[in-house]
């Protein structure tokens, strides 16, 4: 089953290389949609595919930036199939 998931992670989640890592692990995983810091310190997320692949992305992720997340909130959406790619918005 495919899904999207759009994601808030708050921490210290700016200059550590969270984006790159993100772009990396979502090629990865096959995953689509996008990855971009917020003014406020946040990081947001929205990227679709696979559930299963979906998990497994946010699972390394959260794994990878263990020390520097602190919260994140996440929706869960129908696949939208909007996007072809991975990018880092700025």
């Amino acid at each position: 089953m495919r899904k999207l998931y759009h994601i808030i992670f708050s921490g210290r989640v700016q200059g550590v290389g969270f984006r790159y890592t993100t772009r990396y692990l979502a090629k990865k995983y096959n995953l689509c949609g996008w990855v971009k810091n917020l003014a406020n310190g946040d990081v947001e997320l929205e990227v679709e595919g696979e559930k299963t692949d979906l998990d497994n992305f946010l699972d390394e992720l959260k794994e990878e930036f263990r020390g520097y997340i602190r919260d994140y909130n996440l929706d869960e959406f129908s696949f939208t199939n909007k996007y072809n790619d991975f990018q880092i918005r700025f």
